[in-house]
């Protein structure tokens, strides 16, 4: 009789979101000032920004893959219009995707990665910032 409860208990606990407070790091992309929260394990990387309604201007995610490789990315449970910056291990960009809020597409590094930064859509762009251009400030740089 006691594991009926104890199971609904471990159930509610499993849908619970997980904490939004991650580190946060100050990035450069030019003369752009960029904090990132890092999702560095499994578990934040699988999350990202999904159910987040808006993200500040210069505000975005940087993601620290484990090993570089061929880093893909998609946006289920994510409301908002992202861009992704793949980047290698000196923390250039490799290629720059937009993506469409709550689609199951893959959008993926043209070339082994070691980290990708989410920003709002359209970020880089606007802002004149391509491939071949690095991220500065990148914590335990590879």
């Amino acid at each position: 009789m006691r594991v009926l409860p104890l199971l609904l208990f471990a159930a509610a606990g499993l849908a619970q979101p997980l904490p939004r407070e991650l580190p946060a790091v100050e990035l450069s992309a030019g003369m752009y000032l960029i904090r990132a929260e890092v999702a560095a394990d499994f578990q934040t990387r699988g999350r990202g920004l999904m159910f987040r309604k808006e993200l500040a201007s210069n505000a975005g995610m940087l993601f620290v893959f484990d090993e570089p490789g061929s880093q893909c990315m998609w946006m289920k449970n994510t409301l908002i219009p992202l861009s992704v910056a793949f980047l290698d291990a000196h923390g250039t960009i490799l290629n720059i995707e937009e993506m469409a809020p709550q689609t199951e597409n893959s959008h993926c590094a043209r070339r082994s990665a070691d980290y990708a930064l989410e920003m709002n859509g359209g970020w880089f762009a606007a802002r004149g910032i391509k491939p071949g251009m690095r991220i500065g400030g990148i914590p335990g740089m590879k």
